[in-house]
């Protein structure tokens, strides 16, 4: 019984924090051993997010996604919560969830899932999709049981990613506005083109009664000659 009693101290059970201090050292492993960083993993998942094909090796494409998963779950509140709290609100513990889904990734031995598209996007806006946890498991998983399958694709690699993309899109959101730009100074000419017409149909106006006055003074003139002449 002594002998039982000092095993059991010298190996205590595991608590919940110690288990989420283990996550986190993982997830460092894990990242450290990534070729790519993980501003790299997030273009490469913009590429196949916007065109739903992929160019890499699956093998190093299916780590990425494995990193990129842990990743996103570790980042809701549910990850910190006990273990208790994590059985009451999604029915298992953390780690046996990421673990699940990643499982249900790694897998896919010959191609990635042919819901690859979607699961990209999902990792790339999972907090902007799905509130909690919970929901971001159930859609993930949804996306993972399947056995239908992609192939790599052999065109050449896209290569406007999608940060050059935005700067495409900048000078576009530029030139709206310098179309904006001229169609407003296009219209104060025109006012002021339509002002100088009415200043110039003014001008004529003001012409042709001055001329009128003239002639009618020119016609009296006349008409005041024939009367004297008639009366001599």
């Amino acid at each position: 019984m002594e002998t039982e009693s000092h095993e059991d101290l010298q190996h205590p059970s595991v608590s919940s924090n110690d288990t989420h201090s283990d996550d986190a050292s993982n997830h460092r492993d894990a990242e450290q051993k990534q070729d790519v960083s993980r501003e790299e993993v997030v273009q490469i998942l913009q590429v196949i997010a916007s065109t739903g094909r992929f160019w890499h090796d699956w093998d190093k494409l299916k780590s990425m996604l494995s990193f990129r998963l842990k990743q996103v779950l570790s980042e809701y509140p549910e990850a910190r919560m006990t273990s208790e709290q994590q059985y009451a609100s999604f029915g298992e513990s953390y780690i046996e969830l990421v673990n699940k889904l990643d499982e249900e990734l790694t897998c896919f031995i010959e191609g990635p899932p042919f819901t690859l598209q979607r699961l990209c996007e999902i990792l790339l806006d999972a907090k902007g999709l799905y509130p909690n946890l919970s929901k971001l498991a159930l859609a993930l998983e949804k996306n993972l049981l399947v056995t239908s399958t992609l192939t790599i694709c052999t065109d050449p690699y896209p290569q406007a990613t999608a940060k050059e993309l935005d700067d495409q899109e900048k000078p576009s959101e530029k030139q709206q506005q310098q179309q904006q730009s001229d169609s407003a100074e296009n219209g104060v000419e025109l006012l002021v083109s339509d002002k100088d017409e009415v200043m110039t149909e003014a001008d004529v106006g003001d012409d042709m009664t001055i001329g009128m006055e003239a002639f009618e003074g020119v016609k009296s003139s006349e008409t005041n000659s024939e009367l004297n002449a008639n009366s001599a």
